[in-house]
């Protein structure tokens, strides 16, 4: 895991870069047309950087001056043309921003991370004193796009458990051709 330099350092190295680009060449992101010279990776790097910097502020619902607070926290070598573009763009876009991360985050499911199984035989119940049926007990781990994992158990007889497993291999079949 990176120190906290090392952390600040890649920061650092991104602001640096995208303080090279002019604030017109910032604001319409044409800097290859106009021969500034930056590596893939840079690009890449920026790209990320303010990608990931433009959806902070979106799911936060942060105003332009808010949003340039926060770039001035993470870094001190910040032009103040670049902060300029980035509060203007952001008072531009920021809205639009927030309202398709909310819906992102309406649509957000969780992720399968885990799935045992066991096989039981009721024997008994409180209405029914010789069951002498078998089960499936399942249980899911699902990871939620907050981060948080949760579990959930449940059972099912044999021909619902043999659906399930039917329908859980047409739906890898459908995803294998995505």
């Amino acid at each position: 895991m990176p120190s906290s330099d090392q952390e600040s350092y890649g920061v650092n190295k991104v602001v640096d870069n995208i303080c090279r680009l002019s604030p017109d060449l910032l604001a319409e992101t044409r800097f290859q047309n106009a021969g500034v010279r930056l590596d893939h990776e840079a690009l890449k790097d920026i790209i990320r950087f303010l990608m990931l910097t433009f959806r902070s502020g979106g799911k936060n619902n942060i105003s332009g001056d808010e949003l340039v607070s926060k770039l001035e926290e993470g870094s001190n070598r910040w032009s103040k043309a670049s902060l300029q573009v980035l509060h203007r763009l952001w008072s531009e876009n920021g809205a639009l921003v927030h309202s398709q991360q909310e819906v992102q985050d309406m649509l957000s499911i969780g992720q399968l991370v885990d799935m045992q199984w066991r096989l039981g035989m009721a024997v008994t119940s409180d209405t029914c004193r010789s069951l002498n049926s078998p089960y499936v007990c399942l249980l899911l781990k699902i990871a939620e796009p907050s981060g948080q994992i949760y579990q959930r158990c449940f059972e099912m007889t044999i021909p619902q458990f043999q659906n399930f497993h039917k329908q859980f291999k047409e739906m890898a079949a459908v995803m294998e051709t995505v």
